[in-house]
């Protein structure tokens, strides 16, 4: 009978001295990271210490092949500008689909439907990680953003779309299903009489959240009572400037808003809530949200944090590339 190798004391240290070898070796892999969006595609390089090193965008063609060779070609342009390699990993609308493989409930909905990693490893020649956009921005900014330090820290994209993405003890929570922190596509809860007759969602249901508290959901409800079109900026310009119907939408939208995060607090109590997207940047939101959520929290005492994102428009992409590690 053949004896079983025997660990020297010697074996033993050279064993771990070769896994802290290739741990560190991992650590000091440049990160790419690509952030898919449907307007404009992103590509840039960090550093192991989360630095860019090179970054370079370009219009999304909203193609499919149109699309996948212009990640290729932004992931060539930034590898050889550092002169090296790195891992990928890329931020997407939508998610994907844990039975079939392909990409499902993207708003960018040429994406539905296709096996868009599978094809993303052939035109890039290597392993790619895809996380969904919100998820990338909360998982960016528990790492050295605006929620680091977080035990609970839940993100949302307040932009064209409504988005949102859950980390926990440092780990993205994307679910059983991959629909973790979806809550642009819950009801819009505790509704008040003008708002029953709820407006249609791209997603084939009636009064998603994202109907109500997407930039495009401001813009409807403001047209709807003002008779007159105008875009997210401008109604909020509007709003500053004292003009009463746009300071009527905006205390609206603030308040469904509210309430939205208030359903999010009373299941995942984050002690971090952070806000991306263009509507991220009304600093006004900052004031006014605390007390309406905790008038809906189903708590005595509610202290959460409501920050804007560090890292801003750069979240996405920082996170994509964080898919690999910190």
């Amino acid at each position: 009978m053949s004896k079983a190798p025997v660990t020297t004391l010697d074996s033993r240290d050279s064993i771990e001295r070769a896994s802290r070898a290739a741990t560190h070796q991992q650590s000091n892999v440049l990160r790419v990271g690509v952030d898919f969006g449907g307007t404009k595609i992103e590509a840039a390089v960090l550093d192991f210490q989360g630095n860019f090193l090179a970054r370079v965008r370009a219009p999304n063609p909203g193609n499919y092949d149109a699309a996948l060779a212009t990640v290729r070609e932004l992931v060539e342009k930034v590898e050889q500008q550092v002169g090296a390699r790195g891992t990928v990993g890329v931020g997407t609308p939508g998610s994907i689909s844990p039975r079939s493989g392909t990409m499902r409930n993207a708003n960018s909905v040429w994406l539905n439907g296709r096996d868009f990693r599978r094809d993303l490893i052939a035109a890039l020649g290597r392993d790619v990680r895809l996380a969904n956009d919100a998820n990338c921005l909360a998982l960016s900014e528990v790492v050295d953003g605006a929620a680091a330090g977080s035990k609970v820290a839940f993100a949302v994209i307040i932009g064209t779309g409504c988005g949102g993405g859950l980390v926990v003890d440092g780990q993205l929570v994307e679910g059983a299903h991959g629909v973790g922190g979806e809550w642009g596509h819950i009801p819009l809860p505790w509704p008040k009489h003008d708002e029953v007759d709820s407006p249609q969602c791209w997603c084939g249901q009636r009064g998603c959240l994202e109907t109500w508290v997407s930039g495009s959901g401001l813009q409807r409800d403001y047209a709807k009572v003002a008779g007159q079109s105008l875009d997210g900026e401008a109604i909020i310009r509007a709003a500053r400037a004292g003009e009463g119907q746009a300071q009527a939408a905006f205390k609206r939208y603030v308040d469904r808003l509210g309430r939205g995060l208030a359903v999010i607090c009373n299941i995942v109590d984050p002690d971090t809530i952070v806000l991306g997207g263009g509507l991220s940047n009304v600093s006004e939101l900052y004031d006014q949200l605390p007390e309406i959520v905790r008038s809906h929290v189903f708590s005595d005492t509610w202290s959460a944090r409501i920050v804007p994102a560090k890292w801003g428009d750069s979240s996405g992409v920082r996170g994509a590339a964080r898919l690999w590690g910190a």
